[in-house]
């Protein structure tokens, strides 16, 4: 090659074969050690270290930018591969190309025809070295605008024009809070519900129910707290700042994605969100059959601790997959019931819930999770939907669905909770109740649900203190939920504390004004402050029930109001019949009139009336509790102390 033998290339010092006296820097004179060195110097010198730097930092510079459009367009997984395995396969091939060829001022040319080969090496070595500084230069510009701007457009892009109504906007806005006063817990976390790609409307149940299932997943990791999901879900369809979504959920990290369903075939985007800073901290695409969805949810919950540096539990894989499926027709039936949980008002809607959580059990009768749902729903349909006998047989299948949960999956907290929400409301078995409630805790403790029902047992059994911090700790992991608000009121109330109990209802109402049952309550703690036109009007709030109009009728009685008093006990017999035995104790005996009260009191017990859980704290028995009949029917309930 023209460099072994350039006339007016000078020789190297280290090439000779004598150093000077007391140079300890000796090369070897053996022909395979000047064989070694000479191609050594042949790579500096043709400028191949250089250009295996620039094509490194060029192909970083490629693949970022790709990756970023390539998530944006929803491009498969396969066309990263691609383009990866492209790159690697052209670095051989420019290393090559830097040996045999340079590029010299007249162009490229074979370096054994330039002449004064070693004055144009080093005018090229310039170069790459100004090259290479100026794409330096380049990656750090896009780091910078990766973190603060394109982040973002990864994050959303796939979420184009025609999804604009229901997006999220991800990237912090100029009216944020500045992040050094934003706080968070460690290892908090939001999961928003991820978007609908199908282009169906109808299959929103499906995101949402993936959505869900992977934040009830993620609950169940002890070191994480996980906001619940009626207040992550409060923000879909809105377009709100991701910063902004953070502060309302007290949250440092948000969840966020889409799913695309066709047939048996899913694919889930997903992406993970340093709240307070705006950078990503992960995200990833899946391509997966429906057989392969509960493998998916754990992936997904290890790769998020992973992210948050969450420690896992030993048996964390476990804990997310308890109780699930792998039948993708029974997981698609538990889903459809799932969206009614907060929506479900009247008899036609909680049918369909009951009967979609049947449709999954009876695809996969070991699928514990869904007869959890199921106890519920039925449980829900005992307390507001059946009359007479029907409330009685309703609570017997709740009753035997939530054991065949806790049969199938004991180590489920979920499970307990409903075994213990069923034989509280629909046995008075209260001293059970206690025990599934402290191992349904104990099992799920960051679950809202499970914190909630706890609260209001611990409540009613007159445990206050205990009932009032679970009631804090679900205002804290579900803040936008009205229920969330409606316990905390509820405990505040069976304490006396009744303004801070109108406090709270007043929070829950500020969410949604027509929370249902909470302005009936409301007009109770009213009703104990004695600011009895405040009750009226908190109870006439539409649209009237059984509980408003009994509201009513202790308002207008205090009001003198006599007429109106007996218009409204006479709206909830006609409507409710003995059914609402309780409810007439408590106004008989807020008139006062106990005989009559203690009357209905014990029809109430006779009947298996629903409302006799309240009977040890509420305040509108409060006249009948030092009467013999009172304390025998409460004798009979056997409350825990």
């Amino acid at each position: 090659m023209a460099s072994q033998g350039a006339p007016d290339e000078e020789r190297s010092p280290a090439l000779t074969d004598a150093a000077a006296p007391g140079d300890s820097k000796r090369v070897s004179t053996s022909p395979r050690g000047l064989l070694k060195f000479r191609f050594l110097e042949e790579i500096r010198k043709r400028n191949v270290g250089r250009v295996a730097i620039l094509y490194v930092v060029v192909c970083w510079l490629i693949l970022e930018p790709v990756h970023v459009v390539f998530h944006m367009l929803e491009v498969p997984p396969w066309a990263n591969r691609l383009v990866i395995i492209l790159l690697a396969l052209g670095f051989p091939a420019a290393l090559i190309f830097a040996w045999v060829y340079e590029i010299t001022p007249e162009g490229l040319k074979p370096t054994v025809e330039v002449p004064h080969g070693q004055s144009i090496r080093r005018q090229t070595g310039r170069r790459l070295d100004r090259a290479i500084i100026a794409v330096l230069a380049l990656a750090v510009i896009y780091f910078v605008l990766d973190k603060f701007w394109l982040s973002t457009l990864s994050g959303h892009g796939q979420r184009g024009a025609g999804a604009a109504a229901t997006t999220i906007a991800a990237a912090p806005t100029a009216h944020a809070e500045p992040a050094a006063a934003f706080a968070p817990p460690a290892h908090s976390i939001a999961v928003l519900p991820f978007v609908n790609m199908s282009g169906d409307s109808q299959q929103d149940y499906f995101s949402d129910g993936l959505s869900e299932e992977l934040l009830n997943s993620l609950s169940r990791i002890t070191q994480l707290q996980v906001a619940a999901r009626t207040s992550s879900f409060s923000f879909k369809g809105k377009q709100v700042d991701i910063a902004d979504i953070a502060h309302k959920l007290n949250v440092g990290a948000i969840l966020e994605g889409s799913v695309r369903k066709d047939g048996a075939h899913v694919r889930i985007t997903a992406q993970l969100i340093n709240a307070v800073t705006g950078f990503h901290l992960w995200s990833q695409t899946y391509d997966r059959n429906l057989r392969d969805i509960l493998a998916l949810q754990t992936e997904i919950a290890s790769a998020v601790t992973t992210a948050l540096q969450a420690t896992l539990l030993v048996n964390s894989a476990a804990l997310i997959e308890l109780g699930g499926t792998q039948n993708p027709l029974a997981f698609d039936a538990y889903l459809r019931g799932q969206r009614f949980v907060d929506t479900a008002r009247d008899k036609e809607a909680r049918s369909a819930q009951v009967a979609a959580y049947s449709e999954a059990i009876r695809l996969d009768p070991r699928y514990a999770k869904a007869y959890v749902g199921q106890s519920l729903a039925l449980i829900g349909f005992a307390s507001n939907v059946a009359t007479g006998p029907a409330i009685r047989e309703t609570y017997k299948e709740a009753r035997a669905a939530a054991e065949k949960a806790l049969a199938l999956a004991p180590e489920l907290g979920e499970a307990h909770a409903a075994f213990a929400e069923v034989i509280d409301l629909g046995f008075t078995d209260y001293a059970r109740a206690a025990v599934e409630y402290e191992r349904a805790l104990a099992l799920s403790p960051g679950n809202a649900l499970v914190l909630r029902m706890s609260a209001s047992f611990l409540s009613r059994m007159g445990r206050i203190e205990a009932a009032l911090a679970y009631a804090q700790r679900v205002v804290v992991l579900d803040p936008l939920n009205v229920s969330s608000h409606r316990a905390l009121g509820g405990v505040l109330y069976d304490a006396r504390r009744y303004r801070e109990a109108i406090e709270a209802f007043n929070r829950a109402l500020t969410l949604n004004p027509h929370a249902g049952g909470v302005p009936s309550i409301r007009g109770e703690a009213y009703l104990s402050l004695g600011q009895f036109e405040a009750a009226r009007a908190s109870c006439a709030t539409p649209p009237l029930d059984g509980i408003s109009n009994a509201c009513l009728a202790i308002a207008y009685h205090k009001l003198n109001r006599q007429s109106d008093a007996d218009a409204a006990l006479a709206a909830v017999r006609a409507a409710y019949g003995d059914d609402a035995s309780y409810q007439y104790a408590e106004i008989y005996a807020q008139w006062g009139n106990i005989p009559t009260a203690l009357e209905w009191l014990e029809t109430a017990y006779r009947v298996h009336d629903t409302g006799l859980v309240q009977l040890k704290v509420d305040p509108m028995l409060d006249p009948l509790r030092q009467e013999p009949r009172f304390k025998a029917i409460e004798r009979k309930f056997k409350f825990p102390t």
